[in-house]
């Protein structure tokens, strides 16, 4: 042994005789989580409306023209050009040196609820809840690409390594659950445009705050069993053990991510009881299962994820997001959007349903949204190429006016003619709706004071309840 390295070395020699069932890999994903941990601050600053967040997010950019915005000048000026006074300037991916043609869809749309408000009729079961919907029609962003139009949705900047806004609510808010992550990422959908996982980073902040990923299956995460012979005592021993040990180590250089390091072994032991039991459905009424359209297991599809975030709700994680992709089409957006409102629309209805009838709803913020929106002009004939300028989103409860619009785009739905709605005001108002001032809720990285919003955005109050 090295004398002069006592501790650096029993540290090695202790954890390659002690390892179990937890494993190295799922460790290093697992974030720790200090109940009550926040920012300097005093967040919230005020009374928060929400207490949670649940983001339904669309990858890949769901056409607004299928969904939520109905534009019959498009439908009658199909195949005809579009005025060139609109997109002159504008960038755009795929269509810079094509004829821009005005392409209306001939899916149908209702006016739905007592508020009137329009969706597709792709969508029933969203027709259906209507009411407990605020639809923004008019979401503009910077990117026009994927990976960073996702990454300036998640984080508000466009390059790779700042946090998320996961990460930041994690940060200013910290966790009421002591035996799940506080900000939990699932996945489902075809496979396609990929999801850069700097989407649910932590970036700068401390690594506790990162995304965790679970899968939509029985078994959320890998490594959830100890190997035979290994009983729950001689595991939390061995915990606590090294948990003395990262202290000792921390009293001498002083690492913060030590002690996440900590709280990582200590969350991942919690969670071998708290994930299979939040995977079981068999506590579920018939009732709800039915709501859903799902079984007694989580099945991996977008609706089993959504009653895993509201069991996820329940045990106090603080925002969940669930990814569905496929939404990028290019070509044959109508018979797209078509196959993607089968998979997502059931199981976001059955949400809005299930927290209003838990009493959960009034402050749980539902959030509905792509990284952006689509061209009104066609690409390739049955397309639509991606758009900056509009798109269409939707927030329920948590604060926010039931049965309500906000902003309208032009005739031809290229972009807002009334009540703008971009990435920082978005970012702002949902820091709001959790009682948090966007301009207070900051970081200092590297001599700077970064924040979610940069230094841009304002609070929408008019879609505020």
């Amino acid at each position: 042994m090295n004398q002069s390295h006592p501790i650096d070395v029993t540290r090695r020699h202790f954890f390659s005789r002690t390892a179990t069932g937890l494993g190295a890999a799922a460790l290093s994903s697992l974030l720790g989580n200090e109940v009550a941990y926040g920012a300097s601050g005093g967040f919230p600053n005020f009374a928060p409306k929400a207490k949670r967040v649940i983001y339904l997010y669309m990858a890949g950019g769901p056409s607004q023209f299928e969904t939520f915005d109905d534009k019959p000048k498009l439908r009658e000026l199909n195949g005809k050009g579009i005025p060139e006074s609109l997109t002159d300037g504008v960038k755009l991916a795929f269509l810079q040196y094509e004829a821009l043609k005005c392409f209306g869809t001939d899916v149908g749309f209702k006016k739905c609820g007592k508020s009137g408000q329009s969706i597709s009729n792709l969508l029933p079961h969203l027709q259906a809840v209507a009411d407990d919907l605020c639809v923004v029609r008019t979401l503009e962003t910077d990117q026009v690409n994927h990976d960073p139009a996702h990454t300036f949705m998640n984080t508000g900047f466009s390059i790779a390594g700042r946090p998320s806004m996961g990460s930041w609510l994690s940060y200013g808010l910290g966790s009421s659950s002591d035996n799940l992550p506080g900000f939990v990422v699932m996945r489902s959908g075809p496979l396609g445009q990929p999801i850069p996982t700097t989407a649910w980073h932590n970036g700068f902040l401390p690594g506790k705050h990162q995304g965790v990923e679970f899968y939509g299956s029985e078994q959320p995460l890998n490594y959830l069993k100890s190997p035979d012979g290994v009983s729950s005592s001689t595991q939390e021993e061995t915990i606590q053990s090294i948990a003395q040990l990262n202290r000792i180590h921390n009293d001498t250089v002083d690492d913060p991510e030590i002690l996440t390091r900590i709280n990582q072994y200590e969350l991942a032991f919690q969670m071998q009881t708290s994930v299979p039991d939040l995977a079981n459905f068999d506590s579920e009424s018939a009732a709800t299962r039915e709501l859903y359209g799902v079984g007694d297991k989580p099945d991996g599809s977008f609706a089993s994820n959504c009653l895993m975030a509201r069991r996820m709700a329940e045990r106090g994680v603080g925002f969940v997001q669930l990814y569905h992709t496929g939404w990028d089409h290019h070509g044959g957006v109508v018979k797209g959007v078509t196959q993607r409102g089968k998979d997502i629309d059931q199981g976001a209805a059955a949400l809005i349903k299930d927290l209003k009838l838990r009493g959960m709803l009034e402050d749980t913020l539902v959030i509905w949204g792509g990284e952006f929106g689509r061209t009104p002009m066609s690409q390739g004939g049955s397309g639509r190429d991606h758009h900056t300028k509009s798109g269409a989103m939707w927030m329920a409860g948590g604060g926010v006016k039931a049965g309500a619009s906000f902003g309208e785009t032009d005739e031809f739905g290229f972009g807002a003619a009334k009540d703008p709605f971009h990435v920082h005001d978005f970012h702002a108002t949902v820091l709001h709706l959790l009682g948090i001032n966007h301009k207070r809720l900051t970081h200092k990285y590297k001599g700077f004071n970064f924040r979610l919003t940069n230094v841009h955005g304002h609070v929408v109050k008019d879609i505020l309840a």
